[in-house]
C-alpha cells in the first residue's frame, strides 16, 4: 500500500529539495511546487492527501493559495512561516490552514505534524471517551471525571470550549474559530474571554495549571488539546 501524497510548495530550492528527499525516503509520494500558481495546478491534477505550504511566495501568496484550495477541498494544509510573521499565521489559520510550523524548523517536528494531519483527515469513528492519566472526558454524556471517577463540575461554557478542543485533538484551533463556535460570530475578537475560561479549565483539569500539558496555548494563534 503506497503512502500518502504530499504537495510541497516553497520558493526556496534548498527547502524544496530537503523536503522532497526526506519525504520520499519515508515512502511518501511527493509533488514539488515553487509558486502558488503551480501549487494550485498540481493540487487540482494530483489530489494530494496533505499540503505543506510556505506563506511567503512570489505571485499568488500562501493565504491566497489556501483560499483557492478551500474552494473545493478539505485537504489538510500545514503552513511554513518565519517567526516574525505572526499576523500572516493568523490570516492563514483563519483562511483554513490546519497547522503551522515556524522556520527554521526541524524535520522531525514537521514529519510529526504531517502524520498528525493525515491521521485527522482519515475518516474514523469518533471515540466517545477520551482518557488521560488525570481525567476522562465523555463526549456523549458531556461529563468529565477525575482519575478516581468523580465528576468534575464544569460550567456549560467551559464544557463547550473543552468539547471543541477535544474534537480537534492535536490540532491547533484558532482563537477566532473557538470564539465563534462557543459564543458566536459577534465575539470573534474577544480573546480575553478565552484567557479567562482556559485558566478556569486548567485549574479544574490540569495537574499543574501553570504548566499545562493538555490544554496548550499557542501564543497569538489559538489553543490545542494534547493527550
Amino acid at each position: 500500500m503506497s503512502e500518502a501524497r504530499v504537495l510541497v510548495c516553497d520558493d526556496e530550492p534548498q527547502i524544496r529539495r530537503a523536503l522532497g528527499v526526506n519525504l520520499t525516503a519515508r515512502g511518501y509520494d511527493v509533488d514539488l511546487a515553487e509558486t502558488g500558481e503551480q501549487a494550485l495546478e498540481l493540487a487540482a491534477r494530483r489530489h494530494p492527501d496533505v499540503v505543506v505550504l510556505d506563506l511567503g511566495l512570489p505571485g499568488i501568496g500562501g493565504v491566497e493559495v489556501i483560499h483557492g484550495l478551500r474552494g473545493w477541498t478539505e485537504v489538510p494544509i500545514i503552513v511554513l512561516s518565519v517567526r516574525e510573521a505572526e499576523a500572516d499565521k493568523v490570516a492563514a489559520l483563519d483562511a483554513g490552514a490546519d497547522d503551522y510550523v515556524t522556520k527554521p524548523f526541524g524535520m522531525d517536528e514537521l514529519l510529526a505534524r504531517l502524520r498528525a494531519a493525515l491521521r485527522r483527515a482519515t475518516p474514523a469513528e469518533e471515540a466517545a471517551t477520551i482518557e488521560t492519566a488525570d481525567f476522562t472526558i465523555d463526549l456523549v454524556a458531556k461529563k468529565v471525571r477525575d482519575a478516581n471517577g468523580s465528576e468534575i463540575r464544569l460550567t456549560p461554557t467551559e464544557w463547550q470550549i473543552i468539547e471543541v478542543l477535544v474534537r480537534n485533538a492535536g490540532k491547533l484551533v484558532p482563537q477566532r474559530r473557538l470564539l465563534q463556535d462557543v459564543w458566536g460570530p459577534e465575539y470573534e475578537k474577544e480573546t480575553n474571554y478565552l484567557r479567562v475560561f482556559l485558566a478556569q479549565i486548567r485549574r479544574k483539569l490540569e495537574p499543574n495549571p501553570s504548566r499545562p500539558k493538555y490544554f496548550i496555548t499557542e501564543p497569538g494563534m489559538g489553543y490545542r488539546f494534547e493527550h
